[in-house]
């Protein structure tokens, strides 16, 4: 029996030796709502999937982002990550990759991967050799889905203008970052589908509360007539309403907003009906790329899928759906189990199924 049980202690010691390493290289603020939430989605992924994870964040700063990648590949051999998860947030992908891959570390590129212009040099396993994918949501699917709703409120809403349209701005996050150029690009297509419908101007908020708020004061003083606006961002929606008000139009009635993100104070604005439309779920990309980087660690690769993945990760929330979302996982997301989408784990499975749905069942 003794002998057993020492036979049974070392499989313990050598599993947990094993064990994949994974850091993440958080882009944003320590304290803002969607990064942390994402960043406690990849805890708990890691912690069903058997991985020792940490994350330090670059506080929206590129060059602190590189000098976490210099850190990380400085550090002893025994102490350096397996993989390191990344965002090519204002362009640092390449760079970073490439920090890591001298020390011999694998990255793998989450939330928004390389820029279509960086591709033909820099693809995973090629120009890239230790860049071993990539997995995004799909994030013109957020701007186009909010755009839409927002449009068709309006328009039961009749807050047309004079001239019988629909006056619609827009508040962006950037003008570099993928995620961005998509999310601006869905919002133009579903504007593009509406004939009745006229987009004013598209305005950089660069994802800040604060200039969002003084755009949006230039806007509806440029553009009186505008009833909708859409934005890239829930805090970048929230600074607009600020002016809203100021302006005695008071969101969900004499003016419409849409934002993506599933912070509570946007959950909490969709059940007030200060948010027309309001999409999310995206943030749990880092906890799927977790299970990608478990599976292609224990010789099951992705590649077969493609090495630079896109899924469907939005959904629209409704207030009854926002009212659940907060029910479920407003204290925390340590309910949700990340092993049911291992390919390893679950044989069966053929492809992997990333659906933010789960948030609600």
């Amino acid at each position: 029996m003794r002998a057993l049980f020492v036979l049974f202690v070392c499989s313990l010691i050598a599993l947990a030796a094993q064990a994949q390493r994974v850091a993440f290289i958080n882009p944003g603020l320590h304290d803002e709502t969607y990064w942390v939430t994402a960043g406690e989605a990849m805890q708990q992924a890691a912690r069903s999937l058997g991985q020792n994870f940490e994350q330090q964040f670059a506080e929206r700063d590129p060059e602190q982002a590189l000098r976490i990648a210099r850190e990380l590949a400085a550090r002893p051999a025994g102490r350096r990550p397996d993989y390191v998860v990344l965002v090519n947030e204002k362009g640092t992908l390449v760079e970073a990759s490439r920090i890591l891959a001298g020390a011999g570390i694998k990255t793998f590129a989450a939330f928004s991967g390389l820029l279509p212009q960086e591709r033909p040099a820099w693809s995973p396993r090629q120009g890239l050799p230790l860049l071993i994918g990539s997995l995004e949501p799909r994030a013109e699917d957020a701007g186009y889905l909010t755009a839409r709703a927002l449009i068709a409120q309006g328009r039961r809403m009749r807050l047309q203008g004079a001239d019988g349209k629909l006056h619609l701005l827009a508040i962006s996050g950037d003008r570099s970052t993928p995620v961005s150029i998509a999310r601006t690009e869905g919002m133009r297509r579903a504007v593009a589908e509406q004939p009745d419908v006229v987009l004013d101007r598209v305005a950089f908020g660069d994802w800040r509360k604060d200039l969002a708020a003084e755009l949006a004061s230039e806007l509806l003083a440029a553009y009186p007539e505008a009833r909708l606006l859409w934005a890239g961002s829930d805090q970048m929606a929230f600074g607009a309403m600020q002016v809203a008000r100021s302006h005695q139009l008071e969101p969900g009635r004499q003016m419409l907003f849409s934002a993506i993100n599933t912070s509570p104070e946007a959950m909490q604005a969709r059940i007030k009906g200060e948010l027309s439309a309001l999409a999310g779920g995206h943030f749990l990309c880092g906890a799927w790329a977790l299970v990608m980087i478990h599976d292609h660690h224990r010789g099951h690769d992705f590649s077969d899928l493609g090495l630079m993945q896109q899924h469907g990760m939005f959904t629209l929330f409704s207030a009854q759906d926002a009212e659940r979302f907060l029910a479920r996982h407003g204290k925390g997301l340590s309910g949700l189990d990340f092993r049911r989408y291992s390919r390893v784990l679950n044989p069966g499975l053929t492809r992997y199924t990333f659906d933010a749905r789960v948030l609600l069942r």
